[in-house]
């Protein structure tokens, strides 16, 4: 049988003209063809959004402020909440291992004005050459050079002051591609908390020296009169500051303010002002900026140098006066 079968208008012999085998009028009609569903497009949009949370994953995980620095923008400094591993996990904990992680980040600062030459340090916060440093290493100054630690000099400009927090923002001239360090929070240091300082005492340029937070929330009274401190920064006697009702390292004259200030006994001498209080992980919790040095110490070998009491401006002060600074201030 050839012919071709129609029940209701459902099925009609594809082989109609050819040999079949017969078809039994009982037989259910075969499923009709419905063509499979094209594969929907992914949303280029979402791809492009999971590729960059994917890259800022990966910079995070990293635990280098670099990365995230190069990643944000050469004007954005490198901060964390908490702490941030920027040593390699093989150095962790370890001084060397801050040292070299952090050393690269930390500047010598010489400023020349009426009163004579000084010598301080400075914390570099982005990689186009702004600066943290104290307000005293720069204050009155007609130049300013700068030398990082792999022996190259700078002219630089300051930026901000603010002398009631002895804190200053400078910019290196035609600088690009400078490791920032990252900035922590001061609030979590607790007493006992391992430390290094890093900076120039005496000019001597990339000291590292360590000890141990030994008291927290000291009150510390500085001079902001800068005639005055030049002349103790030339004298090469410290930094003057007073402390509990006495004055330390010579007079500091009646123009005076007080801040709050991490107490460490890592060894600072003149010329560290300026330069980084750091904790193990490599983050920047402090701003060294006064020592306590002996009477006579400048007569006396014996009694020259640091005896375990210096002081710093928690990382925290300087976060909160950046924009000021950054805006001119010249307070």
């Amino acid at each position: 049988m050839t012919e071709s079968f129609h029940r209701s208008g459902e099925y009609e012999n594809p082989y109609e003209g050819q040999q079949q085998a017969p078809v039994n009028p009982e037989w259910p009609p075969p499923p009709a063809y419905t063509p499979a569903p094209a594969p929907k497009k992914r949303n280029r949009g979402t791809v492009a959004l999971l590729a960059a949370v994917a890259i800022v994953a990966a910079a995070i995980g990293g635990g280098t402020a670099y990365g995230i620095q190069e990643l944000t923008g050469s004007d954005t400094v490198a901060s964390s909440s908490t702490s941030t591993n920027v040593v390699p996990s093989s150095q962790k904990g370890t001084v060397a291992g801050v040292a070299k992680a952090v050393s690269p980040s930390i500047v010598e600062i010489s400023a020349d004005s009426n009163a004579g030459s000084s010598t301080g340090s400075g914390v570099i916060i982005t990689s186009d050459g702004e600066i943290i440093t104290n307000n005293h290493v720069v204050t009155g100054a007609s130049q300013i050079k700068v030398a990082t630690s792999d022996g190259e000099s700078y002219s630089a400009k300051v930026v901000g002051t603010d002398s009631k927090k002895d804190l200053a923002l400078i910019k290196l001239e035609n600088a690009s591609g400078l490791k920032a360090a990252t900035l922590g929070d001061s609030s979590g240091v607790q007493v006992g908390d391992q430390v290094v300082a890093i900076g120039s005492p005496e000019g001597l340029s990339g000291t590292v020296t360590s000890g141990i937070i030994s008291a927290l929330d000291r009150d510390v009274t500085v001079p902001t009169d800068q005639d005055q401190g030049q002349q103790q920064s030339q004298q090469g006697d410290g930094w003057p500051f007073e402390f509990g009702g006495r004055q330390f390292n010579g007079d500091t004259g009646s123009d005076t303010t007080t801040y709050k200030a991490l107490q460490t006994d890592a060894s600072l001498n003149p010329g560290n002002s300026g330069g980084a209080l750091i904790d193990m992980n490599g983050n920047i919790i402090g701003i060294n900026s006064a020592m306590y040095s002996p009477a006579g110490a400048a007569s006396s070998s014996s009694d020259a140098g640091s005896v375990g009491l210096g002081f710093a401006i928690p990382i925290n002060t300087v976060k909160a006066d950046l924009a000021k600074l950054r805006a001119g201030a010249t307070g």
